[in-house]
């Protein structure tokens, strides 16, 4: 059963007829993005499924098996595209605990901070572990991810040699320039493409997830089979039979009625990291000219006892898309307790997937009560095929939207400003002037 969209409870808040108007500036958009200029090198994600290249795949499974078998642990080092789709994906449809379980692959990440104890305590706990590193960027020179490569790549070298360390380093980067495949070429790295035409954010289903994915076991074959049939289904211009572009409206409409944040809302853990792959999707897609809505998100019932309070009597600022799986692959029959003492009894006979369930329509009627409008998307299971799906299902809803709201969907101009500020402040050569100005006017706010 394909993923489903359900407005009703944002319909109390603007009219279905404001939908509808979008049928036209949908049409356009959608035209633009499947008719792509020769010039416009962004849009590689939207036929990708069909067109994905079937020898750098087996290629992906081949890799995937070896390292399975070389190795206990995987570390794969990224920052934001670059691996929270892959990390999104292992912890929904992998064990809640696989580092911990006996008999899994154990993946870590790393490259996404520049924290030092969190370097140290991953070297820490790979001691005695067999060890694989993928590194992923498509230059080599993103500050994070170098650094924490530079430090592992010593380590490797250090435990295993040279020689063997070069086994047991897999690089998936750009296919023609950078230093990272500067270094692949000198070092002899196995090396997996990041095509040029598709940007971080919207490259999960590309080497960039797919090989950590396939390391920690998951069909990455039902995970593209999936995201075909997405990519047939929102493949129409048409509004009314899009469910990805009426999410899209939906999100313009009620963001130009005054909402300014949008919670994403998971009522399993296992969701968490899509919730997180998700904000980055919309924030920086979206984020831009003093535009767009502010994704976050929350997991429920948990936050529901953290910031329910906020949401539902707070100030009027929330729209709230909840996602849910319909029927989980595991549940839990509640017992009875002939002492009763938590009054719990009338739950006996019925499941903890029930009890979730109806938490999550309870506190969506809740919600809509305290002002905020809700909607929600449904996916029968969570397994690799439903996975697929839904990850092309965002990024289609997710470039409609930022067509829509009148930004360039596909760039990040504004990241670019903390990284200046840090290679001055750090002292890197060609930022002399901005080092100065910077230093100046940190002087000038301690003095006051």
């Amino acid at each position: 059963m394909p993923i489903t969209f359900d407005d009703t409870n944002a319909r109390p808040f603007i009219g279905r007829g404001a939908v509808d108007a979008f049928t036209e500036p949908v049409a356009a958009a959608h035209a633009r993005l499947h008719a792509v200029p020769d010039d416009e090198q962004v849009l590689g994600w939207v036929d990708w499924p069909k067109n994905y290249d079937r020898q750098e795949f087996a290629h992906i499974q081949t890799a995937a098996e070896r390292i399975r078998k070389q190795s206990h642990a995987l570390v794969v080092i990224g920052i934001g595209g670059s691996y929270l789709g892959a990390k999104a994906a292992i912890e929904a449809l992998g064990h809640t605990f696989r580092n911990q379980a006996d008999g899994e692959m154990e993946i870590y990440f790393a490259g996404h901070n520049t924290s030092a104890r969190y370097l140290i305590d991953l070297l820490d706990v790979l001691r005695g572990k067999e060890v694989s590193v993928n590194v992923i960027s498509k230059s080599g020179t993103t500050t994070e991810p170098a650094l924490a490569f530079r430090i592992l790549r010593e380590y490797m070298e250090n435990r295993y040699g040279e020689e063997e360390a070069r086994k047991r380093i897999y690089v998936t980067t750009d296919a023609e320039e950078g230093a990272l495949l500067q270094l692949s070429d000198e070092k002899g790295y196995e090396t997996f493409v990041i095509p040029a035409d598709i940007g971080g954010r919207y490259s999960v289903l590309t080497p960039v997830g797919l090989l950590p994915m396939a390391v920690a076991g998951l069909d990455i074959e039902a995970m593209m089979a999936g995201a075909l049939a997405a990519c047939e289904r929102y493949g129409i211009g048409n509004l009314a039979e899009n469910p990805c572009y009426q999410y899209a409206v939906w999100r313009n409409l009620l963001h130009a009625d005054g909402k300014s944040i949008e919670l994403l809302a998971v009522y399993d853990p296992a969701l968490e990291y899509v919730a997180e792959w998700w904000k980055q999707l919309f924030g920086e897609s979206e984020g831009k000219e003093g535009k767009g809505l502010f994704p976050a998100s929350v997991t429920f019932t948990t936050d529901l006892h953290a910031i329910g309070q906020y949401i539902q009597q707070g100030p009027e600022l929330f729209i709230e898309t909840v996602l849910q799986v319909t029927k989980p692959s595991v549940d839990w029959t509640i017992g009875e307790d002939p002492a009763n003492l938590d009054g719990l009894n009338f739950l006996s006979g019925q499941t903890l997937n029930e009890v979730n369930e109806q938490a999550s329509r309870g506190a969506t009627l809740a919600h809509v009560d305290g002002g905020v409008p809700n909607m929600r998307i449904e996916m029968e299971e969570l397994d690799e095929f439903n996975f697929g799906e839904l990850i092309y299902f965002f990024e289609k809803a997710c470039a409609m939207s930022g067509l829509l709201l009148g930004v360039n969907p596909f760039d990040q101009p504004g990241v670019e400003a903390y990284k200046r500020n840090m290679f001055a402040l750090l002292g890197k050569e060609g930022f002399e002037r901005e080092r100065a100005n910077l230093q100046a006017r940190m002087q000038a706010a301690n003095l006051e």
